[in-house]
This record gives structure tokens, sequence and C-alpha cells, in this order.
């Protein structure tokens, strides 16, 4: 079973920068392909980005396009999501997840808070 852990939220004001990670024990996360996705306070679950297991594709939605950057470095069990330009209305819970056919698994999640 995969346990993730996400670290790097924090409060940042509108316009800056943050780089979340999701840190990965139990088995290689060289099988799974990993999303970043985010729930506002009131708002559903929103996918925002996620990266094939050898890191060859991503995806991005377009609420996030051009702003954020995923990665991944199997070798250390880590997956990034670089936020660039962050605005308020990026404040939010994110969590990252992964998935391998039927297995799926989440972390706890870390907050962001984007705010003057």
């Amino acid at each position: 079973q995969v346990q993730l852990v996400e670290s790097g939220g924090g409060l940042v004001q509108p316009g800056g920068s943050l780089r979340l990670s999701c840190a990965a024990s139990g088995p290689t996360l060289n099988y799974y392909a990993i999303g970043w996705f985010r729930q506002a306070p009131g708002k559903e679950r929103e996918g925002l980005s996620c990266i094939s297991k050898n890191g060859g594709g991503s995806y991005y939605s377009d609420s996030v396009e051009g702003r954020f950057t995923i990665s991944r470095d199997n070798a250390k069990n880590l997956v990034s999501l670089q936020m660039n330009s962050l605005k308020p209305e990026d404040t939010a819970v994110y969590y990252c997840k992964a998935v391998h056919f039927q297995n799926k698994y989440w972390g706890q999640g870390t907050q962001v808070t984007v705010s003057s």
C-alpha cells in the first residue's frame, strides 16, 4: 500500500510561488500515475494536473495551465507541483493521488492560502 504525504503549503501573497511535494512510502511510485487536486471550502474537489508513470506525459487543467508545473523523481519517490503567479482563487487544500489500475491512494492534503 502506498502512503502519500504532501508538504510545502502555506501562506503566500498574490503573484507569489510555492512548491508542493508529494512524498511516497511503501511500494515505489514507478508504477503509479500521480495527480494533483485541490478543494476549496464549499466547492468540489478539482483535478489540476497529472503525470504519467515515467514522467513522459502530463496534463493541466485550464485553471492552472501555464502557471503550474508537475514533475516527478521516481528515484526519490517524489512528485512536485511548482505553482507560480498564484491568485487568491488558488486558495484550497491540495492533495496528491496515486493511481495504478484499480489501486488509488490519497494523501492527507496541504493548505495553500493566497492572500495579501
